[in-house]
């Protein structure tokens, strides 16, 4: 089976610009899903999980960069800012911020599609072929390593990127402690407590997707003082 299609969150409030993105993106293998504001993001974000968010800067009441500083609070979702600023302060706010990368208007389709391919890419490796083992039961679903799919029987669960990079982290180090700080680093993003704090609601997302019960997890637990820990029947 192949692995989805990334999903990715367009947040612009020109119409033309999101219906041309849009169209340009489905057509090179992504799931795209728009929002006309900050505040209509936010909306779709409570209810859905997306691969990626591609943000302009300079929308009315709540621009991007202030969204994109409030975002990663809660989630590590990668972020490409589009704005037509393209000074290096500006530029320097956005990453600041928690972004991943910036690309100034106007720009070419075909650049923005290489950056975005660019930032999913930055996962860690796949596992090595002779690592066992190479699915992991943990209870009513199972992790395929290989495949990086995650299935309850014989239906999928959707895993976004990153809900990806964490289960391989964790492939790696079966029943040890992972901290932190060191998922911060091995997702590829910013050190600090906000990304930390990030880390924290994204096992949480995580956990509802393979625990019985979320609240008590038996298999991604807490390990006080060090950490998470994946512990597989």
């Amino acid at each position: 089976m192949s692995e989805p299609a990334p999903h990715l969150l367009i947040v612009d409030d020109d119409e033309r610009i999101r219906g041309l993105l849009r169209k340009f993106l489905a057509r090179h293998g992504f799931l795209v899903s728009a929002a006309r504001d900050a505040a209509h993001a936010r909306r779709i974000l409570s209810g859905l999980e997306f691969d990626m968010i591609v943000l302009d800067v300079m929308m009315p009441g709540e621009d991007g960069v202030a969204l994109t500083k409030a975002l990663r609070e809660t989630i590590l979702t990668p972020i490409l800012l589009l704005t037509a600023k393209g000074e290096t302060e500006d530029r320097i706010k956005g990453l600041e911020a928690g972004a991943d990368d910036y690309l100034a208007k106007p720009f070419e389709p075909k650049e923005l599609l290489l950056r975005i391919n660019a930032i999913l890419r930055r996962m860690p490796a796949a596992p090595a072929e002779t690592m066992a083992p190479k699915v992991l039961q943990l209870g009513a679903v199972r992790f395929d390593i290989e495949r990086s799919e995650l299935l309850r029987g014989e239906e999928p669960v959707r895993l976004t990127a990153t809900e990806v990079q964490l289960m391989r982290i964790f492939s790696e180090h079966l029943r040890e402690p992972v901290s932190r700080a060191k998922l911060v680093e091995d997702l590829g993003r910013d050190k600090g407590q906000a990304q930390e704090r990030a880390v924290d609601v994204q096992i949480t997302r995580l956990r509802r997707k393979i625990e019985t019960d979320p609240k008590q997890p038996r298999y991604l637990q807490t390990v006080r003082g060090e950490g998470y820990m994946l512990a597989p029947d």
